[in-house]
């Protein structure tokens, strides 16, 4: 049997899961790319969020490379949110779940008692 995965890890993994699927909604469908073709800004977008797939077995450690690789979402929403007004609200939600999944790493983070 495997042990439950606390509570905070299956906060982000929602936050994961929706990340993605804000990707593939914001990319794939409601603001397509007008330059480029979607399939590479679909590939640029998704697939770095599902290779820590290979790691779930160890849900802290695909955190923690999800929580690596959010890093460029944040700085996408930043920069989405602040020069494109009509994705404003797509970058706001991409800015909070980029921040939950960090959230979750620190949460996950154990101190050691003073000796």
């Amino acid at each position: 049997m495997t042990a439950p995965v606390a509570r905070h890890y299956r906060v982000g993994l929602l936050a994961w899961a929706a990340l993605t699927a804000l990707q593939l909604a914001w990319h794939g469908w409601l603001f397509p790319a007008e330059q480029m073709p979607m399939a590479l800004v679909l590939t640029l977008t998704v697939i770095p969020l599902l290779l820590p797939l290979l790691a779930l077995r160890n849900v802290r450690r695909a955190l923690l490379w999800v929580g690596i690789l959010s890093l460029f979402y944040f700085c996408h929403g930043i920069s989405e949110a602040w020069s494109a007004p009509g994705q404003r609200a797509l970058a706001v939600a991409e800015i909070v779940l980029t921040l939950v999944l960090i959230g979750t790493l620190g949460l996950g983070v154990r101190r050691k008692s003073p000796a």
